[in-house]
């Protein structure tokens, strides 16, 4: 079981997040994790960095801590050529310590280039060439690909580690986590569901299974659940909404009448250990084994320290039993 921790990039500045991986380190955390999003998902957050040179700060300001995306879609906003060459040069400059996590994108982000937004079945093609694509040009040469949706034209990414990086595909139903083991490297969900893994592993997957643990620390349980309110009440829409929505403005709209206590039945809110290991309890009893902590609490400090003396031992014995 590794732990990681999540970069909140829509709501922290460039400088802030990079201080936070280093933050993070230091804690003992096994890993990173940051989105890769053109807007935030509400006006209040503020941010919204460019993550591959986010990337490339922290892998000079850290040491051994992993890096991942959480996650990047690789066409419309971006093209797959694009992408092999940002994930080639990150895992250089992290020295071998960085994962691509990729999976078929938010209206959010990608309707920002103008190429429209397609149904989900065509996305899961157009992600599944962009893997193609991505991994072909990290065999080294040159290479024309000439897919149903996506064409790469005598292409080479001139740097590239001595072994590319793995790949962990998004999931959100049973389609997305076959692509996941049929093209991926491990499996990445935002939500505990074993059917999930058991279509991954029935597709023949058997690497990684990211997964996001919802937190939110403070001092007391009712300023952890506000605080989740104001940052994450995105999150408690479910995916079909998340991904559909095109602006901040919406998302404002649709978590209206969204309310703390809504929060706390999703997050673990507040200083009791037994209340973060009950929801993360969730996921490690559907088999995941990668778990990035979000802490929408509104201490980050707190929680690095709350984490390390009394989080971080019981939440590894977990992965144990």
């Amino acid at each position: 079981m590794q732990i990681g921790y999540k970069l909140f990039a829509e709501g922290l500045s460039p400088a802030e997040l990079v201080g936070q991986a280093v933050r993070a380190e230091q804690a003992g955390f096994d890993f990173v994790e940051i989105s890769d999003h053109f807007h935030p998902w509400l006006d209040g957050h503020g941010h919204s960095g460019f993550v591959w040179t986010i990337l490339g700060a922290i892998a000079a300001r850290t040491e051994h801590i992993a890096l991942a995306t959480g996650v990047t879609c690789p066409f419309l906003r971006y093209h797959p050529t694009v992408i092999a060459q940002a994930a080639a040069t990150t895992a250089l400059l992290c020295e071998g310590r960085f994962t691509l996590g990729v999976g078929s994108g938010e209206r959010l982000n990608e309707h920002v280039v103008g190429r429209g937004w397609p149904p989900v079945d065509v996305r899961h093609e157009m992600l599944r060439e962009s893997l193609e694509i991505i991994r072909l040009l990290w065999t080294g040469g040159y290479h024309t690909y000439r897919g149903r949706h996506l064409t790469a034209e005598d292409a080479r990414v001139f740097d590239l580690p001595d072994s590319p990086p793995p790949i962990a595909v998004a999931a959100g139903g049973p389609s997305a986590a076959a692509l996941a083991a049929e093209c991926g490297d491990g499996i990445f969900a935002t939500e505990p569901r074993a059917d999930l893994l058991r279509a991954y592993h029935e597709a023949g997957g058997s690497g990684p299974a990211y997964a996001e643990v919802p937190l939110a620390w403070a001092p007391d349980e009712e300023t952890a659940a506000r605080s989740a309110h104001r940052l994450f009440r995105f999150g408690v829409m479910g995916w079909k909404v998340q991904a559909e929505l095109p602006n901040p403005v919406n998302f404002e709209a649709a978590t209206a009448y969204t309310t703390p206590d809504d929060m706390r039945a999703a997050f673990g809110c507040g200083p009791d250990v037994e209340a973060h290991l009950r929801v993360a309890r969730q996921f490690t009893d559907a088999g995941f084994d990668r778990l990035a902590l979000i802490n929408a609490g509104p201490d980050p400090e707190g929680f690095f320290d709350f984490f390390h003396r009394e989080l971080a031992d019981p939440l590894r014995a977990l992965g144990n039993r």
